[in-house]
């Protein structure tokens, strides 16, 4: 692991103890365990660490993913909805996915951790895209609009993840996921898929 990332695991770790309200850089100083005086070297301000944050969350989850391009587009976008809704570690949403809320509620106050957002979910939508297309060249879906749907599904599994994280044990987890598998993907799957009566 780079300093760099030592730097950023250290900032979601102070970002959950305290809150974006009281994230300083000396809070994030003390969850590291280096010179503080090398996290202002790696990083101009901490605007400027946040926004790499939220790279680093696009590329780590997306490493999580693992995902297989030959596999069945509806078990692909069925198990990103799960690790985006209720994680990727053994216990479900944890204190990366608090932090994550934590800086999207702030993105409509600053334009560093906006802008970043808004690259992060485009490239989620450009995946979920793909996946459809592959779907439809394969025959398994339905002829759609990909880019519409990802934009729908996108939103569907980020407010799922967000309710999980706000309401805890109290969040329709496994509901929303039922809910984002009928209604969403198995409705993708052309009529003889859907219905149970696939042609041989």
């Amino acid at each position: 692991m780079t300093t760099g990332d030592e730097i950023v695991d250290a900032t979601f770790t102070a970002l959950y103890e305290h809150g974006y309200a009281d994230l300083t850089m000396a809070a994030i100083g003390e969850e590291f365990d280096k010179s503080t005086s090398l996290i202002h070297y790696h990083f101009d301000s901490k605007e400027d660490l946040l926004a790499t944050c939220l790279e680093t969350i696009l590329d780590d989850f997306l490493d999580d993913l693992e995902d297989d391009p030959d596999a069945d587009p509806a078990d692909r976008l069925l198990r990103l909805a799960e690790l985006v809704v209720g994680g990727t570690g053994d216990n479900g949403v944890d204190e990366f996915h608090t932090a994550l809320l934590e800086l999207r509620a702030q993105a409509p106050y600053d334009e560093a951790l906006r802008e970043q957002l808004a690259r992060n979910d485009a490239v989620w939508r450009e995946h979920i895209a793909d996946i459809v297309r592959d779907g439809i060249e394969q025959g398994r879906f339905r002829e759609v609009d990909p880019e519409h749907f990802a934009a729908l599904f996108r939103s569907a599994i980020e407010g799922a993840q967000s309710h999980n994280v706000i309401l805890g044990e109290d969040a329709p987890c496994e509901e929303a996921i039922a809910g984002i598998e009928e209604l969403l993907i198995r409705e993708l799957l052309v009529e003889d898929e859907r219905t149970g009566d696939a042609a041989a």
